[in-house]
């Protein structure tokens, strides 16, 4: 199944200051992540059938609107999150998918998976041995994964299955298109993993609010993104206070007696 991926400057945070928008299938085509315009994206709307996106993050639904109407398309987004998708894209859903869910592009067809974490709506496409992943895997660096609406416990679960279906390629919003999927999300729960360590070592320690956790479990210089370092070490207790590893109250870590 054909696939153009079109890389969108949009406002984000993300490495390169790009989302990459995507054109699954030659009719009937489904458009994903459709950010902000694009010549190409304009030339593509007379086969585009269908708009989705892999969540509600503003880098990435920046044109669901405009574009759906444009192409008059069947508009979809994850069951359950209808206002929420509204609110962000401006536009009602047509239709809602959920697990295992298949949208109809070319004489064949494209599955969703529930993909939770970076956002608790997060969902990733799959076609013909690959999937498009959204914000769940890059092919450098990692993934943000911030408290309040990321859920480590979920994102690693969503990285687990990805790895798991073992496709071909991945296809993320940001980056490059990664062609070693198996490596790259096994390299990304070793992050995150690591990175859990290291704020458990840090609780231990003696350090009890984020700013002093921050400290000490990061050691690379955290200037321009240290709320977003914070946002992490929150999902991180988080995690720990779930998994009863830490006593976390939103304010205060302490080590389980």
């Amino acid at each position: 199944m054909r696939i153009e991926r079109i890389p969108l400057e949009v406002p984000t945070r993300a490495p390169g200051g790009r989302t990459a928008a995507y054109v699954i299938g030659d009719d009937d085509a489904l458009l994903v992540d459709p950010a902000a315009a694009d010549d190409r994206l304009d030339t593509d709307l007379d086969r585009v059938g269908h708009v989705a996106v892999t969540h509600h993050h503003p880098d990435h639904v920046g044109r669901v609107a405009e574009y759906a109407t444009e192409a008059n398309a069947t508009v979809w987004c994850r069951y359950g999150r209808g206002a929420s998708f509204a609110d962000a894209t401006g536009i009602e859903p047509d239709r809602t998918f959920r697990e295992g869910t298949t949208i109809p592009v070319d004489e064949g067809y494209v599955t969703v998976h529930e993909t939770p974490g970076h956002t608790v709506e997060h969902v990733a496409f799959e076609f013909d041995d690959c999937v498009l992943v959204g914000d769940l895997a890059v092919d450098s660096g990692s993934v943000a994964v911030g408290a309040p609406e990321g859920d480590l416990r979920a994102y690693l679960t969503s990285l687990r299955r990805i790895r798991a279906m073992d496709p071909d390629r991945l296809f993320p919003a940001h980056g490059s298109v990664i062609d070693a999927p198996r490596s790259t999300c096994e390299r990304l729960l070793r992050h995150r993993l690591d990175r859990e360590r290291r704020v458990l070592s840090a609780v231990e320690a003696g350090n009890r609010t984020v700013a002093d956790i921050l400290d000490v479990a990061y050691e690379k210089d955290l200037d321009g993104v240290r709320d977003l370092a914070g946002q992490t070490v929150r999902a991180h207790l988080d995690k720990l206070h779930h998994e009863r590893r830490v006593q976390w109250d939103g304010s205060r870590a302490d080590p389980l007696q």
